[in-house]
């Protein structure tokens, strides 16, 4: 059994790299993200790739209220710091563009809204996008940015299975999310990837696989997030007409399986994230008792604890 202030590779004691404590060392203090949404769409949606969108995808679900693309990006960053500071008045920000595509328009209008942010005192700027819709050019306007404040790319990756991603109307492949994690390097500006647990006919080998996967790159960050069933999606549709279709972890499962995981993953990948916290009027499937982020955050602790594991303990094994 592992004392309770043993000192892992990431610099606390804590059983697995958290996001909080990366931040906090990072700037020197706690750092709250706001979301920002400017209207941009995703070729997924607009009939060049393909329309209709990813069949799980609600925007709206992780969209925060503050957020309203009719607004400026001064506007929506006011709204956020209003909401965020009647609970920590003294910390620092970064804009999150988050909804749709945030690379999914011409480069000076990106550069422009990126340019805004930062004007705004942000302290970084975080940019969701799709691993096929970002290029050299855009990259290296990006590393520009990034000598005058962070900039993080999250890329939308979602599982590392071409079969999977075709299932599921992605329209990208692993390939493209491996090619613009390495291009994204190369300029020196760090990267962080969602995956998604519980997608149409993906077993646990192969969920597994994709901790192994994902510790081969140079991926700073990861968020996994929970397959869940959103009301008019679909996902929804064909969940309705076949209740095999996907099989949605329940609690207790989900908790093993994402110890399981980070025991795989690289150590040096900081974890963000592990579950979706969508509106519980739009779930399907499932509801977990609507319990928050944190309550699974403690779960996932205390079995971590209970199986006297860690992070990367089997990474490379």
């Amino acid at each position: 059994m592992l004392s309770a202030d043993c000192v892992f590779p990431w610099g606390h004691s804590r059983r697995f790299n958290d996001y909080s404590s990366y931040i906090k060392q990072k700037f020197g203090g706690r750092v709250q993200k706001i979301s920002i949404d400017v209207g941009l769409s995703c070729p997924n949606r607009d009939g060049t790739k393909g329309i209709g969108g990813c069949i799980y995808c609600d925007n709206s679900t992780f969209t925060p209220a503050y957020c309203n693309a009719s607004d400026s990006i001064e506007k929506q960053l006011k709204s956020g710091r209003e909401f965020f500071s009647r609970k920590y008045p003294n910390m620092s920000y970064m804009a999150y563009f988050q909804s749709y595509t945030n690379t999914y328009a011409p480069i000076q209008q990106l550069r422009k809204s990126y340019m805004q942010a930062i004007d705004c005192g942000m302290v970084a700027i975080i940019i969701g996008t799709r691993p096929d819709c970002i290029d050299e050019e855009l990259v290296q306007m990006l590393a520009e940015i990034n000598r005058i404040v962070p900039v993080v790319v999250e890329f939308g990756i979602e599982s590392t299975s071409n079969n999977t991603l075709v299932e599921i109307n992605r329209h990208h492949t692993w390939q493209d999310s491996l090619a613009s994690i390495e291009l994204c390097d190369k300029y020196g500006i760090e990267t962080g990837g969602h995956l998604i647990l519980g997608l149409p006919s993906e077993t646990r080998e192969t969920m597994l696989e994709h901790a192994s996967a994902v510790s081969a790159t140079t991926l700073k960050t990861i968020k996994l997030h929970q397959l869940q069933v959103i009301e008019g999606t679909t996902l929804a549709h064909r969940y309705a007409n076949n209740p095999n279709y996907v099989t949605p972890f329940d609690m207790h499962n989900y908790v093993s399986f994402v110890v399981d995981f980070l025991e795989l993953l690289n150590p040096e990948i900081v974890v963000e994230r592990f579950v979706s916290v969508s509106p519980a009027s739009k779930v399907i499937t499932p509801h977990w008792n609507r319990m928050k982020n944190f309550e699974v955050v403690a779960l996932i602790d205390k079995e971590l604890q209970r199986r006297n594991t860690w992070q990367g303990r089997l990474f490379n094994q």
